[in-house]
């Protein structure tokens, strides 16, 4: 069993995040996402995080950004009320919620930063992972159905009316991914940046409508 489901516990991003196996367990590597919304220069006012989790992204996205609200949403009930309880830990439940629910279905207003961290491995790579995220992490967090883009293409087509006009969405890659999600989202009328982990992989991408 994984040492954060047994301790409870994961830092991320210099913060201390509650875990339980309803929720992915925060990694390194996707600390290069809330790298990449403070090197783009922007000041969302309003931040919607897709699939939340922990909470770890928007939750860190709005301790670097003290005048910013965030909104995350969870298909896992039980991960919306986990991550509700990090924020109130980190005293940011005043500029937070948290609901449950499929993408953004339930949303209705737009936003000037839309973070996700989706699943994204291939259905038929996942007996193929370590066998403590095979085992124990939550398969609906994992699995990006038969080729790993299935959210984004959800995310992606969401955006024209998620995003503001001069908003940016930040989404996770997984390794090999990047040219595929890059192709999605040029398709859609996106101008992108690719941006690299601490391992020099294309781990984040960051949308924004073509001027």
């Amino acid at each position: 069993e994984p040492l954060a489901y047994i301790t409870g516990h994961k830092e991320f991003w210099g913060l201390d995040f509650l875990t339980t196996p309803a929720t992915l367990i925060p990694r390194p590597d996707t600390e290069t996402l809330i790298e990449a919304v403070l090197a783009s220069g922007q000041r969302p006012a309003r931040i919607l995080d897709l699939g939340t989790g922990t909470g770890c992204l928007l939750l860190s996205a709005l301790h670097e950004l003290p005048e910013a609200f965030g909104v995350g949403v969870d298909l896992n009930p039980n991960a919306a009320t986990l991550a509700r309880a990090n924020a109130q830990r980190l005293g940011l439940a005043a500029r937070s919620a948290f609901l449950a629910g499929s993408w953004a279905d339930a949303i209705s207003q737009r936003f000037d930063l839309v973070l996700s961290n989706p699943p994204y491995i291939e259905t038929g790579d996942l007996a193929g992972l370590m066998p403590d995220v095979r085992a124990y992490e939550p398969a609906t967090a994992l699995d990006g159905g038969a080729d790993g883009l299935i959210a984004y293409r959800a995310i992606i087509a969401d955006l024209p009316r998620l995003l503001t006009q001069d908003g940016q969405a930040v989404l996770e890659l997984g390794i090999g991914q990047a040219h595929m999600v890059d192709e999605l989202a040029r398709q859609a009328g996106f101008e992108t940046v690719l941006r690299r982990d601490i391992s020099g992989i294309e781990r984040a991408i960051s949308l924004k409508f073509c001027k």
